[in-house]
């Protein structure tokens, strides 16, 4: 709800920060540095670009916490999209600087390259919102394309329906489509088998 009041934790780090606190720096660095590393490397696919995008995410959180705004969402997701930022940033000025100097090439690679973006793109921000979603819908997704369990097997090892199965790989697919650009594929073409076969009793 966009009303609600932000996380007291969000709130405090920012304020922490705002004043200078060194150790909350280190918190959030704990707290969040394999995520923004996870999402720089997914996009850039790169070990040490990785690396200097993540320390350049905390440098700047560090020098301008007075960006963040608890009342605008959680800072995981702040974080998360300052680090996409920086790393599609670093991918562009990369490919810049090898960049042929003919024309047709130059149009030619400008042109992967923003495929390339949108593919790392759509990449980060499902590993982002499989990371982000509730636990229940994480597990069925993982027993389902993970280990390729169907609906029944899924369920008895969670312990749940198979109608509750079903439920929860329909939600979690529904928070996955988000992550795709241009056309989407549906929640049901990507299913696993038996998934939908409560919906036609």
């Amino acid at each position: 709800m966009a009303n609600e009041a932000p996380p007291r934790w969000d709130r405090r780090m920012q304020q922490r920060l705002a004043h200078g606190e060194a150790a909350a720096l280190g918190e959030l660095y704990d707290r969040f540095a394999s995520l923004v590393h996870g999402l720089a490397h997914r996009v850039l696919g790169d070990e040490d670009g990785a690396d200097r995008v993540t320390r350049d995410v905390f440098g700047h959180l560090w020098e301008h916490p007075e960006e963040y705004d608890p009342k605008d969402g959680p800072l995981r997701s702040w974080l998360a999209s300052l680090t996409h930022r920086q790393a599609v940033t670093r991918l562009r000025l990369a490919a810049s600087e090898g960049e042929s100097h003919d024309e047709s090439e130059g149009r030619t690679g400008s042109r992967e390259l923003e495929e390339r973006v949108r593919a790392a793109s759509a990449a980060a921000r499902a590993d982002y919102i499989v990371s982000s979603m509730p636990a229940p819908l994480r597990e069925a997704l993982d027993l389902a394309y993970f280990h390729r369990l169907d609906c029944a097997r899924a369920a008895a090892s969670l312990g749940v329906t198979e109608d509750e199965t079903r439920r929860r790989l329909r939600l979690g697919l529904q928070l996955l489509s988000t992550a795709h650009q241009g056309p989407r594929r549906s929640a049901r073409a990507m299913a696993p088998p038996g998934a939908h076969a409560g919906s036609r009793r």
